[in-house]
């Protein structure tokens, strides 16, 4: 015979421990409050110079400082959107009856887990959207022409192909398939093999017969050029791997802190524990009936 304290509150929601493993109901609402809150701090990562990308073609001019703080920041986000979704999960999944201790706060972590599963997911297709929305922008113009013959990573080097094709006089003809072309030679710089001499060769008469410049000249402006865009090239190649692993670092750890904060909303519900806000708003009507 199980004693029940009469001044205890009553167990609202309670089912028996050997049913409904799974409540996809506050797994969604964890996941959803997680992604929304991930989705305006990353706004607000933005609004203050931490976003991961950028329109302009400096942005890999930033420094490792500034690098490394928006992987941390990354890591900020996640135990702060995840431990938020985690926690309410926990707290809204309803009580078992008949169940071992271990085993509630087994069932409380699963369910926080699902919320950094799903919220995961729904933080990728944000991206998917936004990255793809950022490509349509950073494209270069020109119509369909223009999307036909772009190389995929001219924005890295847009800036090092103004400058190789940089003259006083006015463009002759459209300039959209040489500037994908030299786009994709100068992407070659940061192979195995390298640029090649033919390649380097071309590029001269190129610029030559765009600029009106001299040969000699044209050589100078082509191996400044080069080594412009390889530097750049490696730049954007080392902020991208620091990003990819502090971001792969920051799913790993929102998924320990949704554990843990499912199991601390579960706690939170078991013993009934109110929180501040809860008192502060009942104080205040309180009052003010």
């Amino acid at each position: 015979m199980t004693y029940v304290d009469p001044a205890a509150p009553p167990n609202v929601g309670e089912i028996p421990a050997a049913f409904r493993y799974i409540q996809w109901g506050p797994v969604i609402a964890g996941a959803l409050l997680a992604a929304a809150l991930a989705s305006v701090l990353h706004t607000f990562a933005a609004a203050i110079g931490l976003s991961m990308s950028s329109t302009s073609p400096t942005w890999r001019d930033t420094s490792f400082v500034l690098v490394l703080l928006s992987g941390l920041y990354l890591l900020l986000v996640a135990f702060v959107s995840y431990g938020l979704g985690g926690y309410v999960a926990g707290r809204l999944r309803s009580r078992l009856t008949g169940g071992a201790a271990d085993e509630i706060e087994f069932r409380d972590g699963v369910h926080g887990l699902l919320v950094w599963a799903l919220a995961t997911l729904l933080a990728g297709l944000l991206a998917l959207g936004a990255a793809q929305a950022l490509t349509r922008l950073t494209a270069p113009t020109g119509g369909q022409a223009a999307g036909a013959t772009s190389v995929g990573g001219e924005n890295i080097i847009a800036y090092d192909l103004d400058r190789l094709f940089r003259s006083d006089r006015p463009p002759a003809a459209d300039m959209t398939y040489t500037r994908a072309e030299a786009g994709r030679i100068l992407l070659t710089v940061s192979s195995h093999r390298g640029l090649q001499d033919d390649d380097r060769g071309y590029l001269v008469r190129v610029v030559t017969a765009r600029t009106g410049l001299a040969q000699p000249e044209a050589e100078r402006r082509v191996n400044e050029v080069i080594g412009r865009a390889k530097e750049n090239i490696e730049r954007a190649r080392k902020t991208a791997v620091i990003l990819a692993f502090m971001g792969g670092a920051a799913v790993l750890l929102g998924a320990a802190v949704a554990w843990f904060a499912a199991c601390a909303g579960g706690r939170d519900r078991d013993d009934s524990v109110r929180s501040i806000l809860y008192g502060w708003w009942h104080t205040s009507v309180v009052i003010r009936r």
